[in-house]
C-alpha cells in the first residue's frame, strides 16, 4: 500500500471514531419521557444536566420532539379531503390524562381524574394506531356501485 492510501485508511479510522464519541451517551443520564401523543406525533422527555453557570448544580432540560406528518388531511378519515397546513400544538392538550385513576384520600378511595377537558374531542394528525379508523368506499359488484365501510387501521378494526 502507498503511503497516502494508508494516511487516507488512518485518517478514516479516525473520524469514525470521533464520530461514534459524539454519538455515546453517558448511561447514567436517566431521560424521562412526559408526554408520547401518536395522535399529534409529539414526545416530551426531560432529563437533569450540569448548568453552564455552575456545574455542580443540576438545572432540568426538556426535549420536545415534534413530526409534522407529510400528506395528513383535514379528515383523517377522508382520503379526497384537503391537505392539513395548519397544525396547532398545546402543552395542556398534549399533557391531558382523561382516564380516571383511584386515590385515597382519608382513608377513603375516590376517583380522579387528571384534567378538566376530557369531553373536547382530540385532534389527531395522524392515525392512533390504537383507534379504528373506518371510510366509505365506493365498490363496483356485479355492475352496480355500493358504498362499503372500509378499514384504514385494520389491525385495530378487528381482534385477531
Amino acid at each position: 500500500m502507498t503511503s497516502s492510501s494508508l494516511l487516507c485508511l488512518a485518517l478514516a479510522i479516525f473520524s469514525g471514531f470521533v464520530l461514534v464519541a459524539g454519538y455515546l451517551q453517558d448511561p447514567d443520564e436517566k431521560e424521562y419521557v412526559l408526554v408520547n401523543n401518536k395522535c399529534q406525533c409529539v414526545t416530551v422527555t426531560s432529563k437533569f444536566v450540569p448548568s453552564k453557570e455552575n456545574p455542580n448544580e443540576e438545572i432540568l432540560e426538556r426535549n420536545i420532539r415534534i413530526l409534522v406528518p407529510l400528506r395528513a388531511r383535514e379528515n383523517i378519515s377522508d382520503p379526497l379531503s384537503p391537505l392539513r397546513t395548519k397544525f396547532v400544538y398545546r402543552m395542556t392538550e398534549l399533557c391531558r390524562k382523561c382516564n380516571p385513576v383511584e386515590i385515597e384520600l382519608g382513608g377513603e378511595i375516590y376517583q380522579a381524574q387528571q384534567s378538566t377537558s376530557c369531553d373536547e374531542p382530540e385532534t389527531c394528525y395522524t392515525y392512533d394506531r390504537n383507534k379504528c379508523y373506518t371510510s366509505t368506499v365506493p365498490l363496483l359488484y356485479q355492475g352496480k356501485v355500493e358504498n362499503v365501510k372500509a378499514a384504514l387501521t385494520p389491525a385495530s378494526c378487528y381482534a385477531d
